[in-house]
């Protein structure tokens, strides 16, 4: 079963809504009815979860999200100060409910809430980051990493200084210069791109009237832009980390194109086989792609 079909199937009928935008009441109702539901005991958890794994029974995973949800909520008011509607927030996270519902094993002996928790959480952290700017502020996973951990490190409003740059560098293992890129991208603030309805001859002119679309979402196009200068950075750091036989051997296999050498031509070069060649460059390789995937 799909999770398209499955979260459907799994929607109470006559459970509220935590209806983004709309009245405050219609958020307040979910939150109080989602509270009132009884929480599953770890035998009836057990007997729920088997029952879906084992024969697909919808009715008992219907039980199971419906027991969590007020966990979702909990989860939820963890990330009030992204400025994002509650109700969104809910609602993604009741995504991730479902996935889990569908994921778990009730033979591994944990609890389905210790289980949902990474689920519920990963669907949040991706609506954030897809809503929190316009122009997206982290478009890596290192990026992403980086983005939630330094939000919850800085310790006043302010710019960091440099020995903060330098302590949140070494808690995340992150350069100095991935610190400050990101605080600055967190310090930026959102610019409409069309004028406002108010406009007047005096107000400087929006983006929209100077920038040139090119058939191209401005945005996507500054993301792409932004992200290749990431990884461009981070390869030319990658070469630097190697030894200098390591990068010799990387530039000349992979970087030069107009004069690409076999490995047999190093190899006579270097006065090895080409199979130890080929062993030095995977392992350049190896460690380079660590920084892409750090």
């Amino acid at each position: 079963m799909s999770e398209l079909a499955l979260s459907q199937a799994l929607i109470p009928n006559n459970l509220p809504v935590p209806v983004s935008g709309g009245p405050l009441g219609s958020l307040e109702a979910y939150i109080q009815a989602v509270n009132q539901i009884p929480v599953l005991s770890a035998e009836e958890e057990q007997r729920l979860a088997r029952r879906y794994r084992d024969h697909e029974d919808l009715d008992a995973a219907r039980e199971l999200v419906v027991s969590h949800l007020r966990f979702v909520v909990h989860v939820a008011r963890g990330y009030n100060g992204y400025g994002l509607p509650m109700g969104d927030l809910i609602q993604e996270g009741n995504i991730g409910l479902m996935k889990a519902v569908k994921r778990f094993d009730p033979d591994q002996g944990v609890r389905l809430v210790s289980f949902a928790v990474h689920w519920i959480r990963a669907e949040m952290h991706e609506f954030i980051l897809r809503n929190w700017r316009i122009v997206k502020v982290a478009t890596t996973k290192a990026q992403r990493k980086l983005f939630f951990n330094l939000r919850k490190s800085k310790t006043r409003l302010g710019w960091l200084n440099a020995e903060e740059v330098r302590q949140v560098a070494k808690d995340l293992n992150v350069s100095e210069r991935e610190v400050l890129e990101m605080e600055s991208r967190l310090a930026g603030r959102d610019i409409g791109f069309d004028a406002p309805d108010d406009d007047d001859d005096n107000a400087p002119p929006a983006p929209v009237a100077y920038l040139e679309a090119h058939d191209q979402d401005p945005a996507a196009a500054y993301e792409r832009a932004d992200s290749e200068d990431n990884q461009l950075e981070l390869l030319r750091e990658g070469l630097q980390r190697l030894d200098a036989r390591s990068r010799d051997i990387i530039r000349r296999r992979w970087l030069d194109h107009d004069s690409k050498v076999t490995l047999q031509e190093l190899a006579d070069e270097y006065g090895v086989s080409a199979e130890r060649i080929r062993q030095i460059e995977a392992n350049a390789l190896k460690k380079m792609k660590a920084l892409f995937v750090a």
